[in-house]
């Protein structure tokens, strides 16, 4: 030890304060309020219909809350668009280009900030090493197996190294020997990425193989602070 101290360890990376949402008159959230600290990756579990996803999507500026507050590294992101937020989102069907390879697909949001060709590059080859398809970058995504195209679409969302990353059920439609595979490939990935994440799901035993710390969202809500 050099004495200097980690001024990051235990920061807060993501707030969720006070967040309610209705739908046609169906209160959907109801003052749910969640925080996670860097490099920390959290679980959120609860039935269908519990307003998981929902929420996911109102931390990436997909749906805009009734009323509470997303901070994102201490920043109030609640009306800030999407693209400005500095949070990736895997999605349940991975949502990849098709008119794009596999390169040109991980190094999208790279290419939209303006990163030259040679960062672009290095970031994708460093990528596709970290999710074990080292030398695809010029594969087809619709050539791309099941488990691979999940490779691509986490790749993806850590190109821009985003402040969170938000993870809806991102092993969907998986057989149960890759599924379980991948949970231990991609919690390692996290980890090696030092990402803070929120992953989504239904399946306990995938949530506490993945994450440090499962939550189960009804809990978060109005009446059970």
């Amino acid at each position: 030890m050099d004495g200097t101290v980690d001024d990051t360890r235990g920061r807060t990376v993501l707030e969720i304060v006070d967040v309610s949402i209705a739908f046609a008159g169906t209160r959907v959230l109801d003052d749910v309020s969640l925080t996670v600290d860097d490099g920390e990756v959290v679980a959120l579990l609860g039935p269908s219909g519990s307003g998981k996803s929902t929420l996911l999507r109102i931390v990436a500026g997909l749906e805009v809350p009734d009323r509470g507050t997303i901070r994102v590294a201490g920043r109030d992101v609640t009306r800030i668009p999407t693209h400005r937020r500095g949070v990736g989102m895997v999605f349940q069907d991975e949502q990849l280009f098709p008119h794009r390879d596999v390169g040109r697909n991980i190094g999208f949001s790279l290419e939209m900030a303006g990163a030259d060709a040679a960062t672009r590059t290095a970031r994708v080859r460093e990528l596709l090493g970290l999710v074990g398809m080292a030398g695809f970058e010029h594969r087809r995504v619709t050539d791309l197996s099941g488990g691979e195209a999940k490779r691509v679409a986490l790749a993806r969302a850590l190109a821009p190294r985003p402040a969170v990353l938000l993870l809806d059920e991102p092993l969907t439609g998986l057989d149960r020997d890759l599924h379980d595979r991948l949970v231990t490939e991609v919690a390692d990935i996290l980890r090696t990425e030092r990402t803070t994440a929120v992953w989504v799901t239904h399946d306990r035993a995938e949530a506490e193989a993945v994450a440090d710390r499962v939550l189960d969202l009804p809990t978060l809500g109005a009446g059970h602070r």
